[in-house]
């Protein structure tokens, strides 16, 4: 199975602070790595994390608060800086494509590569990046700014073709491709072998999604049914319910309801405010209502 990684470089809220960067995270899937949110310190933790700049070929932020994107015109001015030649995709709201645009011309007006920028319209759900084996979704979230969260889906794979029926069959290369395609062998003597002798299921599809700054939606489960790995901001525990209504944020246990209520595999917390010495409370309350929850920290790689 190929890897679906997810490498964690931020976890803090809106204040950085000496334990946590700003919310930024690497999505890693079938060799390709793809940004989601850039807040400041991002090409250091690029660098932490051994993650080749070359590689990274879409950014995607979630809204226009600057712990979430301000690490963007530094790492795009660091990519020309080292002479990068392929293509940056952007996608985020259009006020932030204006805001980027306005400062690369103050800053590095000259860049040896294309940046392209993509409006999202953080209002809508709607497939907004695709390749061969991934679609980006969008995921309308209520923040005090227009927001969105990501749900990276994998694309289903052709099923595994058995080596010792190769070799039985003296089944040559050229056909194993029509085999995972699901069509039937014959053999020389005109024996029809199924397809489905011949191979082993594929594996299921993964997905995962990335909720940024919101406040508890009672219907975001909806759009995140047996999802495989959720992400989903955490900034306050029940003590702090007040601020987390006043500033459009969410709890730990409103974070571990939609992920029951949407039946994922694991949940991710992170977005932690600066008020929490030590975070094991928020882990502790999500844990009552959803028990395979995890703290996400700066460093880790977390399999979806």
């Amino acid at each position: 199975m190929e890897p679906f990684r997810v490498h964690i470089l931020g976890c803090g809220s809106a204040l950085p602070t000496l334990r946590h960067f700003s919310a930024m995270q690497v999505v890693e899937l079938r060799g390709k790595q793809m940004m989601v949110d850039c807040g400041e310190g991002a090409q250091i933790q690029l660098r932490r994390h051994h993650v080749r700049f070359t590689r990274l070929n879409q950014v995607f932020i979630s809204h226009q608060h600057g712990d979430h994107c301000l690490g963007l015109v530094g790492m795009v001015s660091s990519f020309g800086l080292l002479d990068r030649t392929a293509p940056l995709h952007i996608y985020g709201p259009a006020p932030l494509g204006e805001w980027l645009r306005r400062s690369l011309q103050l800053f590095c007006p000259h860049l040896s590569y294309e940046l392209c920028w993509h409006d999202v319209d953080p209002t809508q759900h709607q497939v907004i990046y695709e390749d061969r084996s991934l679609t980006v979704e969008t995921l309308p979230l209520c923040h005090t700014v227009p927001a969105c969260g990501f749900l990276f889906r994998e694309k289903p794979t052709q099923p595994h073709i058995r080596p010792e029926m190769l070799r039985f069959y003296d089944i040559p290369l050229s056909q194993v491709y029509n085999i995972k395609a699901g069509k039937d062998m014959v053999t020389s003597e005109g024996e029809v072998i199924p397809a489905t002798r011949l191979t082993t299921p594929a594996d299921p599809p993964r997905s995962y999604a990335y909720c940024s700054d919101t406040c508890y939606q009672p219907h975001l489960h909806q759009l995140l049914q047996g999802v495989s790995t959720l992400y989903h901001e955490a900034t306050y525990g029940e003590d702090r319910v007040g601020n987390a209504r006043k500033y459009k944020h969410s709890t730990a246990l409103q974070a571990a309801s939609v992920a029951r209520d949407a039946h994922v595999g694991k949940l991710l917390l992170g977005h932690y405010s600066q008020r929490y010495e030590d975070e094991t409370v928020l882990l502790d309350e999500a844990r009552s209502v959803f028990p395979n929850t995890f703290l996400t920290q700066e460093m880790q790689t977390i399999d979806v």
